[in-house]
């Protein structure tokens, strides 16, 4: 079966070195070292999963004072291994104001990128905040997609005052705000939502253009009603993401199957779902 890997970080020194200060709450939060690996060992870890990787760009910049993990290094990655990357996400800060539009017009139409994700809780800033429509009114017009995080983060866990971050910046309200004002927009949630799943979910019911990938929870560990939503109501709506390299695809791609569903709702989440939405 065809697996569509939608949130994969490179893994390597370059991104690790982006995260800044927050290398060390991660290895606790994971409870692992948090280490950088060489391209080709993150390579073959997609290879022996057997899955077709998006990358994810990395700009903390504004918040962490870090050289962002950029929109061209993952695409450099792309192009080298093609066969195992198709896509990336690209990073906006979208404090950097015109800098930031004139970067996501770059990702689109000179590197190919199919869309932008952001993490509110790292950048500081809530999605449904006006500042920013001009940023998401250029995406829109781009014909590009979002991936935003929901829900609470390990990076900053821990740590007093969660070094600044606060997780309200990624409650689902403001993808259902965003949603609303830009309808035409493509939106993807990422992660479960934690520890508003409920409200999470309802987001996704009501709002036609806005999707879920369930990146970053070991799969045994779903909340109950996620687990029945994904094959009924929401089996047209859910996408699989790992959140690579937080756990290992051994223990994720067994624990999905682990929980049961018939062929055709594995076929949705693992492929079918992104290759009809996002022309995967």
């Amino acid at each position: 079966m065809r697996i569509i890997d939608l949130h994969c970080y490179p893994g390597t020194k370059d991104w690790l070195a982006a995260q800044g200060p927050y290398v060390e709450a991660l290895a606790k939060y994971w409870k692992r070292d948090w280490k950088a690996k060489t391209e080709e060992e993150v390579i073959k870890d997609f290879t022996d999963a057997g899955v077709e990787a998006c990358l994810v760009a990395l700009d903390l910049e504004t918040t962490v004072a870090t050289p962002p993990c950029s929109n061209e290094y993952v695409h450099g990655m792309w192009k080298r291994h093609p066969q195992r990357i198709i896509q990336c996400w690209g990073a906006l800060d979208p404090f950097k104001g015109e800098i930031a539009v004139r970067q996501a017009k770059k990702a689109v139409q000179e590197l190919g990128f199919i869309g932008f994700h952001f993490h509110p809780i790292m950048q500081h800033f809530a999605v449904n905040d006006r500042r920013f429509y001009p940023l998401f009114e250029t995406i829109n017009e781009l014909k590009a997609v979002v991936m935003i995080d929901v829900g609470t983060t390990g990076m900053g866990a821990g740590l007093p005052g969660g070094m600044g971050a606060k997780i309200r910046h990624a409650h689902p309200s403001a993808i259902d705000e965003l949603a609303a004002d830009f309808p035409d927009l493509k939106i993807v949630m990422a992660h479960p939502g934690s520890p508003w799943v409920e409200e999470t979910s309802a987001v996704c019911l009501h709002k036609g253009n806005v999707y879920w990938e369930m990146s970053g929870w070991a799969p045994k560990y779903f909340p109950g009603n996620i687990k029945v939503d994904m094959r009924a109501r929401l089996q047209d709506k859910v996408m699989f993401g790992s959140d690579y390299p937080s756990m290992a695809y051994e223990r994720i791609l067994r624990e999905w199957r682990e929980l049961g569903y018939k062929d055709e709702i594995m076929e949705k989440i693992f492929h079918k779902n992104s290759e009809r939405v996002l022309g995967l």
